[in-house]
């Protein structure tokens, strides 16, 4: 009965979770904008923000995608400012491993650390994007497989400089360095470490390295899984069962009873993936301009391109990326035996985002049941619509879990790992 519940912000700044024709919507390229959410949190008491990263701008087929914000500041440079704006909340970056040098983002990340007073993290995640990659000049260099080869790599040199022991050195194909640290430790040591896959790979490399895991697995039995299997990691590993922290990624939908959440979900569902979004969705598979079509009309009349899925979205994952003609087939098949229009097509396929659904009081109590048998320790929420869908989780959903005892009433510390309840770095740790 003594579970505490750990909640984050996951705010991606881009994509269709987002209300983005909402008036209430606050600006997203604005800094007031994110001070006001970075507050909002810590008056929840709120463990965490966390920043997308974006690094090359959305495109659909080749054109700017214009049916969301379509760039945004770097991660680290956005919360540097947030950190002189605020005074408990965690501020994690998500920051890459295929695209970015050892030395100089471990440097980065510790100066957001130590000015931030010991409140930073590093949400740690890979691409094998090679049209992202041509941002660098190296699209397609490092192979799928060997993703988080590299990154196992790159976090162990990263962890090495943040000890501050001396040099560091590390010479294979994948990580070459030569340094030294060159900023002062922080009130925690290091950035606390956060891991986003749920591949085979990721998951290792969370076993190994992470101080928390962003999983995808919000259902019960998928999270309960999903817990099960990484701790029997850890312990492979030779670390505690407890030593990592597991949050899955969610959305909530609050509402004054059952059916009153249950229809506003549905509505910011029939929002989020609009008649526009739908065609863009085609256009992805069918590889050509499908604007022509009536996205309340039949589904579109023509062949698809030979060509392969267009990755400039980068929603698209390794296992769609092929077989888009039995897919489309599949498509077809389903629009005819239920009468479907294309949007009512797309809201069909379109995989539904993991949703806690009903009163203050009915996810409370289901988030108090997830925590208490130990299947997370808590969740990294995605806003619909900013401010208010925070409003409603900090000013509604906070004080139901306080009731029930799952969530604190205070902030105990003052770092992002006080606050998650992680062990403290020992001095010199390179692990």
């Amino acid at each position: 009965m003594t579970a505490q519940l750990h909640l984050g912000v996951f705010y991606t700044g881009v994509g269709p979770q987002f209300l983005w024709d909402d008036p209430g919507n606050a600006p997203h390229t604005e800094i007031e904008t994110y001070v006001a959410v970075a507050r909002t949190l810590e008056r929840g008491l709120f463990d965490a923000f966390f920043l997308g990263e974006g690094l090359r701008v959305r495109e659909n087929r080749g054109r700017v995608h214009s049916l969301d914000v379509a760039g945004r500041p770097d991660a680290i440079t956005q919360l540097s400012a947030l950190a002189g704006a605020t005074g408990h909340i965690g501020l994690v970056a998500t920051q890459n491993t295929t695209y970015n040098y050892p030395a100089d983002l471990a440097r980065r990340l510790a100066s957001l650390d130590f000015l931030s007073g010991g409140r930073a993290g590093w949400n740690i995640v890979t691409t094998d994007n090679a049209w992202t990659g041509a941002n660098f000049r190296r699209g397609g260099w490092l192979k799928h497989e060997r993703r988080y080869e590299r990154a196992a790599g790159f976090v162990t040199a990263a962890k090495a400089l943040w000890a501050g022991d001396g040099p560091v050195e590390r010479d294979d194909d994948l990580v070459r360095l030569r340094a030294a640290p060159t900023v002062p430790r922080s009130p925690q040591g290091r950035p606390v470490l956060f891991q986003a896959g749920d591949s085979a790979g990721g998951r290792e490399l969370a076993a190994r390295h992470a101080d928390v895991v962003f999983s995808a697995n919000t259902a019960y039995d998928k999270a309960l899984a999903y817990a099960t299997d990484l701790r029997a990691r850890l312990a492979r590993v030779g670390r505690a069962a407890d030593a990592v922290r597991i949050l899955p990624g969610a959305t909530v939908v609050l509402g004054d009873s059952p059916a009153d959440a249950a229809a506003r979900h549905e509505e910011i569902r029939r929002r989020q993936i609009n008649p526009q979004r739908a065609l863009a969705f085609l256009e992805q598979y069918w590889g050509r301009d499908l604007s022509a079509y009536d996205p309340h009309g039949p589904l579109p009349d023509v062949d698809p391109t030979d060509e392969e899925l267009d990755p400039s979205r980068g929603t698209i994952s390794i296992e769609h990326r092929t077989g888009k003609l039995d897919r489309i087939r599949q498509w077809r098949e389903l629009a005819e035996a239920k009468h479907l229009s294309i949007h009512q097509l797309v809201l069909e396929v379109q995989p539904r985002q993991p949703t806690f659904v009903g009163t203050p009081g009915q996810v409370a109590d289901e988030w108090a049941r997830y925590v208490r048998d130990g299947v997370v320790d808590g969740f990294n929420l995605s806003p619909y619509l900013v401010p208010a869908s925070l409003d409603e989780v900090v000013d509604k959903l906070v004080p139901e879990l306080q009731d029930r005892g799952v969530y604190r009433t205070a902030y105990t510390g003052t770092t992002l790992r006080e606050h998650l309840g992680l062990a403290p770095v020992p001095e010199g740790a390179r692990g």
